[in-house]
């Protein structure tokens, strides 16, 4: 080669620009003197390509194995930075620009050098980390790699090299993985409208590189990574949210002149830049006040799969539905966005925050929920963690076809927190996971997802194992990958009224049509004008399978009683219920109750067995009832509580003891509150035994006097019964042990019956049950046989 030969290499380089997304997924920051190579004329993520532009293109003839060297001359700064950028290419390593030198006359840069990407060592400057904390460090990656090439601009305008260093103090990367270093990774034009294509088509950009690897015949002939392709994709969604985002604000104006009760927020200057947008209309804002109890927070139209990011409020009403608390545009998705969203949310709902709130998992959003809500327990969706195990835990499951299922029941099935924890090692250990990092990173988050350690919260499920009905539901037919701003607000409106219609049609049913009752319990009659039909048929389940448990007394301290609850046979999977008589208050190793707000069939056995035939009401929770959204209290049904409480006998029973305990101990202080109980108690046996005797003649209930009106017949009569009671002053003890075992006798052959009828029922059930699954197989072999006649 001559040695003034100029190579003319008219080309414009992009790499990763700044504020893009690297592989470890945090900001890439690149100072302004020390761009990478493929940094300079991309642009920080504007533009066409999210920073990485089009190509190179060399000039004619084969120069592509030239290695450069003093004095070759250059028709530009760009030209000599391309071509360095070629040979690094070739060898094996990433290049950056380091400095330049600026003419005094014109301030004009006459010098530049380029430098291998390890060159010098990484900045740590205090001042740029004190005020802030680095998350997530990036990567040591400068070792003080001494290869450069120096250019400086000659009279003539040409650049001419005036410095070369070949040698590097690091290892080189080999060709087929030199894509993807940084100054390297371009995205064609043809790449760039393929992606177009793909995405539009709601495809993310795991699946895009699927096919660009596939065309391409490569990763490394792709001549670019995932990372890029998902920067590139969020840049074009985020240049036609900007266009689109005042589609929103006009509609959300526009709803608000019509109604001042629609209520939204902007983040930012609605001229200007704008971050945020949230909205909540009047009902979403009335529902929140009927059922605000909890709440979950869908970010899944976030995700790539979508063009929209998207995310609503939802909660449950007392039909099961998702209901809808509010609608947010998430444009940055940074932990100062998230808060403020959380808060002009909480404005908009008066304030009050949920008791329980359920999201996706992410630690950002967990942070901005400990600053707004407190006070709230907070859940991950346990759901959105079985769908991120299929894609990280695909290798584990094909090569053990079991774990999916064993991880399932470890985390659904398991009754307490120490048979989980019992549970989850010996998983890890049988499949040797225990280092596997995302699996250990789930575990340590448990408390926020696993159900045994949220079941004392409520979330409105109607089961521990359940999905919850409301996470990713409310719009789920109405908003979907190809949805654009241009019609999503025509879809909400559709969705918001569909979501209506099937509310009234439920209160409908719920008003006008009758369930069936399945046993001839006067508990079952009162859910069934209480609760709302869906919940009614959910708390009938409930009540049913009381049928199939036996509740056998396991101790009693005088105040509470602890029942053992469980199947015929099956005494070692009980369940244990302590029920306090004195207050009506049972609670159950299940915990259903607190986490869906209905009892479970374990203490509605033990009322069973305790006589209380009717729901007490601190257990009839209004959100689940027909009266949900209105501020009528239903005093009559709270009456015929009571009444059925004072009739009960266990609680007699129950109450005379307890009161009876206390007296024993202070009787027993000295000799002298001996005497006087001894007298007290005697005294008492003897009206006792009275009441016994005189119990067909006046009429006691609860030990009071019904209310008569008091005629002269019944004056004779009432004197006449107390002249009675006077001769019956001499009933003897033995007159009155006789009777309590009498009435022992006819109890104990009372229950002997019960079990009969019971176990006589439970039969018939299950010759019920047969039958309809008898029928259910003939239908469908009747469907089966027509589609085939057809």
């Amino acid at each position: 080669m001559m040695d003034n030969e100029v190579l003319e290499f008219d080309i414009g380089l992009g790499g990763v620009g700044e504020g893009e997304y690297d592989d470890d997924g945090g900001d890439i920051e690149h100072p302004m003197d020390e761009d990478e190579l493929g940094d300079s004329s991309g642009g920080g993520g504007g533009g066409g390509g999210g920073g990485v532009t089009a190509g190179i293109y060399l000039p004619e003839g084969d120069l592509s194995d030239l290695e450069p060297c003093e004095g070759m001359e250059f028709e530009s700064e760009e030209a000599a930075k391309a071509f360095y950028n070629s040979y690094a290419r070739r060898v094996g390593f990433s290049t950056r620009v380091s400095s330049s030198r600026r003419s005094r006359r014109d301030g004009a840069i006459i010098q530049r050098q380029f430098v291998c990407a390890k060159e010098g060592f990484r900045n740590l400057n205090e001042k740029r980390t004190k005020d802030r904390e680095i998350k997530r460090p990036r990567t040591i990656t400068r070792v003080g790699c001494k290869a450069s090439l120096s250019v400086k601009m000659q009279d003539s305008g040409k650049w001419v090299v005036s410095g070369f260093v070949r040698e590097h103090n690091h290892e080189l990367v080999p060709p087929d993985q030199v894509h993807c270093l940084r100054s390297h990774r371009q995205i064609s034009g043809a790449a760039k409208t393929l992606i177009d294509t793909l995405q539009a088509a709601g495809m993310g950009p795991r699946r895009i590189m699927s096919a660009l690897i596939k065309e391409y015949g490569g990763i490394s002939k792709v001549g670019f990574t995932e990372v890029d392709c998902r920067n590139y994709m969020r840049n074009n969604r985020q240049r036609s949210l900007e266009g689109d985002i005042q589609l929103v604000l006009d509609y959300l104006r526009q709803m608000h002149a019509e109604n001042p009760n629609f209520f939204y927020a902007v983040q930012g200057d609605e001229d200007q830049s704008i971050n945020n947008v949230f909205w909540a209309d009047p009902k979403a804002r009335m529902n929140y006040t009927f059922f605000g109890d909890t709440v979950t927070f869908d970010t899944t139209y976030r995700s790539n799969r979508y063009r929209l990011p998207f995310a609503p409020f939802t909660g449950v009403n007392h039909h099961g539905q998702p209901v809808l608390f509010g609608c947010a545009f998430l444009i940055n998705e940074s932990e100062a966005s998230f808060v403020w969203l959380f808060k002009t949310w909480l404005m908009a709902m008066s304030g009050r925050p949920p008791v329980s709130i359920t999201t996706d998992h992410d630690s950002v959003i967990r942070s901005a929920i400990i600053q707004v809500f407190p006070e709230t327990r907070h859940r991950f969706c346990k759901w959105h963690i079985f769908k991120k195990c299929q894609e990280k835990l695909s290798h584990i499951f094909l090569k053990y076809p079991n774990f999916e299922a064993e991880f399932h029941k470890c985390v659904n099935l398991t009754e307490s927190i120490e048979e989980f924890e019992s549970c989850w090692s010996t998983l890890v250990d049988k499949y040797d996971l225990r280092d596997h990092e995302w699996l250990q990173a789930i575990y340590s988050s448990g408390r926020h997802w696993v159900p045994v350690y949220l079941r004392d919260t409520f979330f409105a499920e109607m089961s521990i194992t359940q999905r919850s009905d409301s996470m990713n539901s409310y719009f789920d037919g109405y908003i979907n990958a190809s949805t654009n701003l241009n019609q999503f607000f025509k879809l909400y409106e559709k969705a918001l009224e569909s979501r209506n219609e099937k509310e009234v049609r439920a209160d409908y049913d719920t008003m006008n049509t009758l369930p069936v009752l399945r046993t001839p319990s006067p508990m079952e009659k009162q859910a069934s004008e209480l609760y709302t039909r869906k919940i009614f048929m959910r708390f009938q389940e409930e009540l049913v399978g009381t049928l199939t448990f036996m509740a056998s007394k396991a101790d009693d301290d005088g105040e509470v009683i602890t029942y053992n609850v469980a199947k015929f046979g099956e005494e070692h999977k009980g369940y244990y219920v302590k029920f306090n008589v004195l207050e009506m208050k049972a609670t159950c190793s299940c915990q259903m109750f607190e986490f869906s707000g209905l009892l479970c069939r374990h203490v509605l056995a033990v009322f069973r067995v305790t006589n209380v035939l009717t729901l007490p009401s601190h257990y009839i929770l209004k959100r689940w009832t027909r009266n949900a959204k209105s501020n009528v209290i239903l005093e009559d049904h709270s009456c015929d509580v009571y009444t059925y409480y004072l009739e009960s006998h266990t609680v007699r029973y129950n109450t005379l003891r307890h009161e009876a305990f206390k007296f024993v101990d202070e009787g027993a202080q000295s000799t002298e509150t001996y005497d006087v109980a001894m007298d007290a108690l005697q005294e008492a046996a003897r009206r006792v035994s009275q009441a016994m005797q005189n119990e067909g003649r006046i009429p006691i209930s609860n030990g009071k006097l019904r209310s008569h009106v008091m005629n002269d017949e019944s004056h004779a009569n009432y004197t006449s019964a107390c002249q009675e009671e006077c001769l019956s002053q001499h009933t003897s003890k033995d007159d009155l042990d006789t009777n309590i075992r009498k009435l022992l006798n006819e109890l104990e052959c009372a229950n002997r019956k019960c079990e009969i009828y019971r176990s006589n029922l439970l039969s018939v059930l299950k010759a019920v049950e047969d039958h309809k699954l008898e029928l259910s197989v003939k239908v469908e072999n009747i469907k089966i046989s027509m589609k085939d006649g057809i």
